[in-house]
């Protein structure tokens, strides 16, 4: 892709910057911030990054992440991937965290309705070949939707399952070609409820109801006290992630 220059940075025509330069922030980040806190994380981000070229993913189990964020970018983009598959819940949290938060809460959508999907592949696809249906509901828009940004933001948690205990705080996405920022990747499940009762942030009603890991309602089940607290996701199936963080 031919770049422009303007001044001393260069630009896409997109009005993004070189994947080089991108992935030469995101090591330096990942060098100086390893041990910084969530907050620090997130002004060294409005630092470098400006908010129009920054997004959050947000499942809407908690906002924990979309309030921390625009505290100190407000406006940014929240991304809620509508599978076509979300509890009454979950729309009622998105709901709430447009009302309340001074973020732009954006629904990605997928390309197929869940109808269309049903008419071509059959019913219940999710039963079925759940990685398919995860490829076409969720990573594949959301794939589509951060190729107008630069950095985004996810709040995997290293805690939540073996497959993340070594989440980087700071990252380069190569699958996506941006930078990828995981701000609570140190925090536990008691530091996330203790932020949002201390800011009174939105909450999925699920959390409170045996639904620690909450995702699409056929693919979601409650956990009982002291389980892993993803194995709801999925459960009875050989599958943990939804691939959007593979």
């Amino acid at each position: 892709m031919t770049a422009t220059n303007l001044g001393s940075t260069t630009v896409r025509p997109d009005g993004l910057r070189p994947a080089d330069e991108l992935r030469d922030i995101a090591r330096r980040g990942a060098r100086e911030l390893e041990r910084a806190t969530a907050e620090e994380i997130v002004a060294w981000v409005a630092d470098e990054f400006a908010v129009e070229r920054t997004a959050v993913a947000c499942s809407m189990a908690d906002a924990v992440l979309p309030h921390l964020v625009s505290t100190a970018l407000p406006g940014v983009d929240v991304l809620f991937l509508d599978t076509g598959y979300h509890f009454v819940e979950t729309y009622a949290t998105r709901d709430e965290v447009a009302r309340s938060l001074d973020v732009t809460v954006v629904d990605v959508l997928p390309r197929q309705t869940v109808a269309e999907q049903d008419a071509e592949f059959g019913a219940e696809l999710f039963a079925r070949d759940p990685n398919l249906c995860c490829a076409r509901r969720k990573v594949e828009p959301l794939q589509r939707a951060l190729a107008g940004y630069e950095l985004w933001f996810t709040g995997v948690r290293r805690e939540e399952a073996p497959t993340r205990a070594e989440t980087p705080v700071i990252a380069w996405d190569e699958k996506n070609g941006l930078v990828k920022v995981n701000p609570l990747a140190a925090w536990t499940f008691d530091e996330l409820l203790d932020y949002a009762t201390a800011k009174a942030v939105p909450l999925n009603l699920l959390l409170s109801n045996g639904y620690p890991s909450i995702g699409c309602e056929p693919c979601t089940k409650p956990v009982a006290p002291g389980e892993d607290p993803r194995s709801g996701r999925w459960a009875g199936l050989a599958k943990t992630e939804c691939g959007l963080h593979l």
